[in-house]
């Protein structure tokens, strides 16, 4: 077993334990170490795959991984709250809205992602999961976003992947369209990408994106 797997499955003991203060703490040590980046993509999002793994091999149950959630997403907050003001890109004018499809309860790796932006500088609506057509709609024409991040888990949300792009593909200001979450890292979905349509397939691809530019991540993932 190596380092990094050691790291990512003692983090999912305590989320799985309900240790939320030893969770925070473990998180606080580890980013005196390494960046925020490399926390999200390298140790919580394996984490909470590693969760994912145990309940379907029936090694925990629903409400384990519910309260493994839960602790997640309290230190995730907990750690916004603390690092709100370092570490943090001058904000620009860029703008992105960010939310789960209809149906969707999964939002762990979409928080994470709202706190990407944000460490680089964006303004963030971040509208949590299984957000309906229309009510994103509202919002996404309020705030005229740069770019729409839609997440989804599971293969059977694809149907409404399909009609949330030809939907966002109409909107005038042509804003990019971003299709994350485990359903990319785990099927094939290049047949989704065009000109205003990135599938972008974890936290090491969208910094790729930042730092390089959408080329550099297609011939990454190509």
């Amino acid at each position: 077993m190596s380092h990094l797997n050691t790291q990512h499955e003692k983090l999912a003991r305590f989320f799985l334990s309900g240790d939320d203060e030893g969770a925070l703490e473990y998180m606080k040590a580890l980013l005196e170490e390494h960046p925020r980046a490399f926390l999200f993509g390298d140790i919580l999002t394996p984490a909470m795959y590693f969760i994912g793994e145990l309940w379907e091999r029936n090694e925990i149950s629903v409400a384990d991984e519910h309260l493994a959630t839960a602790i997640c997403d309290f230190v995730l907050s907990r750690l916004e709250g603390e690092n709100v003001t370092q570490d943090r890109k001058t904000q620009k004018n860029n703008k992105a809205i960010l939310f789960g499809v209809e149906e969707e309860q999964h939002y762990i790796g979409l928080k994470m992602v709202a706190e990407t932006f944000k460490d680089r500088g964006w303004r963030v609506r971040y509208l949590g999961p299984n957000l309906p057509l229309d009510h994103s709609l509202v919002q996404i024409n309020k705030f005229r976003p740069d770019v729409i991040g839609i997440s989804a888990a599971l293969s059977y949300r694809l149907p409404m992947i399909k009609v949330l792009i030809e939907r966002f593909s109409r909107l005038e200001w042509k804003p990019l369209i971003m299709i994350g979450g485990r359903m990319a890292t785990k099927y094939e979905l290049e047949n989704f990408e065009s000109e205003q349509v990135m599938v972008m397939r974890d936290l090491s691809c969208l910094n790729k994106w930042f730092d390089e530019g959408r080329n550099e991540v297609f011939n990454e993932t190509s």
